[in-house]
């Protein structure tokens, strides 16, 4: 049904966050970026797991850009994302970006170090409203853009995940890190309900 100036959109609202609801995820973010001809698909994935299901469902001439958790997330000196998989994922044309997390990084050392709350983590927070899977979604474009791997201003999809596995699907158009604010989520393909 449409009226002036809008159109209904499904949105699938899961019941349960988390990694059980990696494939219909991936299902919704590749039909609607059919849908709106978009080009570019990003994925957040630690291990390679949730990129490797999007290669294989995304199709031909979709690029597929997975962020990884930066080296040391998990253990210091520690790559979560082994060389084997890395060279899978490339061999299969995932583009792989393993960098510092955008919405922590300086100000998580001054927590863990001196304690408080910075300003990058208040974000964090505040996204997370809107669930883990969202925040990671958004955070992931930015970082993809600051990169050379998201056009900034230009509309992509963006997957983000609670835990392991993906839950969250964004429409957005992301802006560099020093234009954080101007990073527009412009629809919701699916994310958890509670």
């Amino acid at each position: 049904m449409r009226h002036s100036g809008t159109a209904e959109r499904p949105v699938a609202w899961w019941e349960s966050a988390g990694p059980d609801r990696t494939e219909g995820t991936i299902e919704r973010a590749v039909a609607r970026a059919g849908d709106l001809g978009l080009d570019r698909i990003l994925v957040a994935s630690n291990t390679g797991a949730t990129a490797r299901r999007l290669r294989a469902r995304a199709p031909a001439g979709m690029a597929v850009v997975c962020v990884t958790h930066q080296v040391g997330f998990a253990k210091p000196g520690e790559d979560e994302m082994g060389a084997d998989v890395r060279k899978e994922l490339r061999d299969a044309g995932v583009e792989l970006l393993t960098t510092t997390h955008f919405l922590s990084g300086v100000d998580r050392a001054l927590r863990l170090k001196q304690g408080g709350l910075h300003p990058s983590e208040i974000v964090a927070h505040a996204l997370r409203m809107f669930g883990q899977g969202a925040k990671v979604a958004i955070e992931i474009a930015v970082m993809a853009a600051d990169a050379g791997l998201a056009p900034p201003g230009r509309e992509v999809i963006s997957i983000g995940g609670t835990g392991r596995g993906a839950d969250t699907a964004l429409v957005l158009r992301p802006a560099h890190g020093q234009s954080f604010f101007d990073t527009r989520v412009l629809e919701i393909v699916c994310m958890p309900r509670g």
